[in-house]
């Protein structure tokens, strides 16, 4: 009878999957506007993740890719630099954010500025491109700057948000949030040069296993960023690797096929 019951209830949990190969569909572009070619350099890597900064000005009601006031001087748009070429990527390959419908992209966007107002002017931006905030291979998510999580259900529903693995959240909560993370640093100085210790393993083990109890996908950053920190981050079954060396993982993915036992 137990085993019947059980058998019964296994469907019927809600518990993530980590990654049983690992690709560039697994990697995110921190900081991807600092490339030499924002968004193309990553995309054309079939990234799964890109994020961006998102300054909002006050004195001209625009969004910029920045990461502070003094980077909006460089007078490089949102629109300009990700959204508009993202519609056209879109539109060419019939809906899709790849040719291979299989493929998804998480574009993350780190707000930089006060969060209610950028993210409706963020809204009132993506209405203009219902190819791109109806795309079923693309989720845009806000991440930094945030409104509290009890909000999260009154934005449009093509905008997600991510949480903190360290935090609880509602039912409702949860159902907007798409991703779960947490700076590395919080939970280990390992700099990827000597052996992690174990009760930091430990540490890492349960925040990333209660992540993907909740059904989500995991992402840590400020990551050793360089093969062994890679290493480490798939033995601890992370959804999204880190880093700014995008050329650099993408090698090391292909030349690895890493495969989880």
């Amino acid at each position: 009878m137990k085993t019947l019951l059980l058998c019964f209830l296994l469907p019927c949990l809600h518990v993530y999957a980590q990654p049983a190969v690992y690709t560039t569909a697994n990697a995110h572009s921190h900081n991807d506007y600092q490339q030499s070619a924002p968004f193309y350099s990553a995309y054309n890597l079939q990234y799964g993740s890109i994020e961006v900064d998102v300054y909002l000005s006050l004195n001209d009601n625009e969004l910029y890719v920045a990461h502070t006031i003094k980077d909006v001087a460089q007078n490089r748009t949102f629109e300009n630099l990700y959204l508009s070429p993202l519609a056209d990527i879109i539109q060419k390959n019939g809906g899709y954010v790849y040719a291979d419908t299989t493929r998804k992209l998480i574009l993350m966007l780190d707000v930089k500025t006060e969060a209610i107002t950028t993210i409706n002017k963020l809204i009132d931006l993506f209405m203009k491109y219902p190819a791109v905030t109806k795309c079923p291979s693309l989720t845009i998510l806000v991440t930094g700057s945030k409104p509290h999580h009890t909000t999260y259900g009154s934005y449009p529903s093509f905008l997600w948000f991510d949480g903190l693995l360290s935090a609880n959240y509602s039912k409702e909560a949860l159902s907007r949030i798409a991703l779960l993370g947490e700076n590395f640093i919080n939970y280990s100085k390992w700099n990827g040069h000597e052996p992690l210790p174990e009760n930091d393993w430990e540490k890492l083990k349960k925040a990333v296993d209660k992540g993907h109890a909740l059904g989500k996908e995991i992402r840590l950053w400020n990551t050793p960023d360089f093969i062994e920190g890679w290493k480490k981050l798939i033995e601890l079954g992370v959804d999204y690797i880190n880093t700014d060396s995008i050329k650099a993982l993408a090698e090391f993915l292909k030349k690895n096929g890493v495969r989880q036992s």
